[in-house]
């Protein structure tokens, strides 16, 4: 709450998305007073484009532009070439050119008027859409103002570029999250309704969205490497990403089809669980709209940590000059500020994803147990919503608090990585992508017992360490029976959250490598990558969490019960009999009772384990 109130306080976004004048005026909004600066305070809302008085002339000073600028309602769009010229443009146009304490009948009056208005001739300039400038027209204008702005952007640190990308393709971003959200959700309905065809064609799709993401990125990387017009640093730092996604992207590819060549002979087992999942997930069909709930408030919270994050970046103290200007001074420190925020994101998103799948959990748990199949239990959902937020929470907390310890000294060693990559041995570097893989291995194992920790929790009402203890005592036990089809069912589950990442970062390279200029553009991709895995997480953990829940419930339903009259299965003849066929089960298990499921009222109930 201190990083979020210091940084609107000490922020203003506004600066780095719609630009700001020489006297503390941010274009395109109405002002508050700077004090010092009489100019300040104005009402900047029909003057949305920053003009440079003399644009043709641009130097740099300590990562700022020397020239004086001015907030106008319009660019000219032809060359002006005296004082009268400015006059008429202002009168016709309703766009001041020079100082706005100089009035307009004054243009050609005042003594000083030279020193007020722009260097003359003025060239011809368009607005540029992405920062909100007026850029001229004239070849050598151009050439000397790109040069002035490649210079600018090249000194600027990383976090501010990054900022910078952001902010470019913020429309981008947003309509590629949209598509995430569309994908996931069809995908939601594919496996709603799962049969073998469809299984075939989600595989088929899979992989030629690999194949065809790694071609692209092999080729814009290409593209960009033997473009010759590449200067800014930004770019350069595309081509380096590019290389990288690219590896990553055909390393994957290789994995993921090597996988699927291997186990494409268990379809047909595939397809019988999702049904299974399917039949249960239609006894409690409020459980399709647990993501959407879990997806908008991860939209909102991602939209506050998004514009602490450029309050964050533009943080810094108005500091007025003899002349009445006003210079933005960074303040120290902000940085720092910055990583505790990006902890921040990932704790918060893992919370939000850990409750739904503790309220999908404790809604599994709560249906499975249930005696009488025909009469489900009444709104399990809200049940299982009001228990998590009435005792468990912190189970969550400490759940999402662990993914996260393990979660950021990846991306700790990642930065690094890019940092020393230059300086380091061949040894350093393999130490350091074997120190990757490993936190990688043990984040993916600790979110798989976390899931089961959450089911033991519903199950029991215990604290989450005692829980996470339980579940994997039942899960060692177990492991025989249940590996093979958690494991095959999660990899059909994962191919379908690449498939959404696949196909949004292929809309997302085509949208963004329209608007190489001066962006970071790779960064807002990876972004974009990020949000798309979430969101294909969000929604198919329905299916996943329902399935592991289902599995857990199963291995402590054949530890309490034999299937005999006396202590009766609590699980119905389909789940038993696929269990029987994709596990072969032990002789003794196969002789047990197979007989169809009694409607038993008074049957043995669950247990804590101990």
């Amino acid at each position: 709450m201190f990083i979020t109130g210091y940084a609107v306080m000490a922020g203003a976004a506004e600066r780095l998305v719609l630009g700001y004048d020489s006297f503390g005026n941010i274009c395109g909004r109405k002002n508050t007073p700077v004090k010092g600066a009489p100019l300040s305070g104005q009402d900047m809302t029909n003057k949305k484009y920053v003009f440079f008085l003399n644009s043709c002339s641009l130097e740099m000073q300590s990562v700022k532009i020397s020239s004086l600028s001015l907030c106008v309602s319009s660019c000219p769009q032809e060359q002006l070439n005296s004082l009268e010229d400015l006059q008429s443009f202002a009168r016709n146009n309703g766009s001041c050119l020079c100082v706005y304490n100089l009035n307009i009948s004054s243009y050609t009056l005042n003594s000083k008027a030279a020193e007020l208005c722009p260097t003359l001739p003025v060239p011809p300039s368009k607005s540029f859409p992405l920062f909100n400038r007026c850029v001229p027209q004239n070849p050598e204008c151009y050439s000397k103002y790109a040069s002035a702005l490649i210079s600018m952007v090249n000194e600027m640190d990383v976090f501010h570029r990054i900022l910078s990308g952001i902010l470019a393709g913020r429309d981008t971003v947003i309509g590629l999250s949209v598509l995430a959200l569309a994908f996931s959700f069809i995908l939601v309905l594919v496996f709603r309704f799962i049969r073998t065809l469809l299984v075939h064609t989600l595989i088929a799709l899979v992989v030629f969205g690999l194949l065809f993401v790694s071609g692209v990125l092999w080729w814009l990387y290409y593209d960009y490497r033997n473009d010759p017009s590449t200067e800014l640093e930004t770019e350069k730092e595309n081509v380096k990403f590019l290389l990288g996604y690219a590896i990553f992207s055909t390393i994957v590819t290789v994995v993921l089809l090597s996988l699927i060549l291997v186990l494409r002979k268990r379809l047909q087992f595939t397809v019988q669980l999702f049904r299974i999942v399917g039949k249960i997930i239609g006894r409690i069909p409020f459980l399709l709209f647990q993501p959407l709930w879990t997806f908008l408030i991860l939209i909102v919270f991602w939209v506050f940590w998004v514009a602490v994050l450029l309050s964050l970046g533009t943080a810094g103290t108005a500091q007025t000059t003899s002349r009445g200007q006003v210079e933005y001074r960074a303040l120290s420190g902000i940085c720092y500020m910055a990583w505790y925020h990006f902890i921040g994101l990932i704790w918060t998103s893992e919370f939000i994803l850990a409750c739904q799948q503790m309220t999908i959990a404790g809604a599994v748990v709560t249906c499975y147990f249930n005696r009488n199949k025909n009469s489900p239990p009444p709104h399990p959902v809200l049940s299982s919503i009001s228990v998590l937020f009435c005792y468990h929470l912190g189970t969550a907390v400490k759940g999402s608090f662990l993914i996260t310890i393990l979660r950021v000294p990846r991306i700790v060693l990642l930065y690094l990585y890019n940092i020393l990559k230059q300086k380091e041995s061949a040894c350093a570097k393999c130490l350091f992508k074997c120190c990757f893989c490993w936190f990688w291995c043990q984040e993916s194992c600790l979110r798989y017992f976390n899931q089961h920790a959450y089911t033991t929790t519903a199950i029991n009402g215990t604290n989450f360490c005692t829980s996470a203890k339980d579940a994997v005592f039942i899960l060692a036990k177990n492991s025989a029976k249940l590996a093979s089809i958690c494991c095959f069912g999660d990899f059909i589950l994962f191919l379908g959250k690449v498939f959404v990442v696949c196909f949004t970062v292929f809309g997302g390279l085509m949208a963004f490598n329209y608007h190489r200029e001066l962006q970071a553009w790779v960064v807002p991709l990876l972004l974009v990558g990020f949000f798309a895995y979430l969101m294909s997480h969000s929604f198919l953990s329905v299916f996943e969490v329902t399935a592991d829940a289902m599995f857990l419930c199963f291995a402590i339903d054949m530890e309490t019960n034999d299937g005999s009259a006396e202590k009766p299965y609590f699980m119905d003849q389909e789940l038993l009999t696929f269990l029987s066929q994709s596990n072969k089960l032990t002789e003794g298990q196969k002789h047990r009772s197979m007989g169809p499921f009694q409607d038993n009222e008074d049957g043995t109930e669950l247990q804590p384990m101990v």
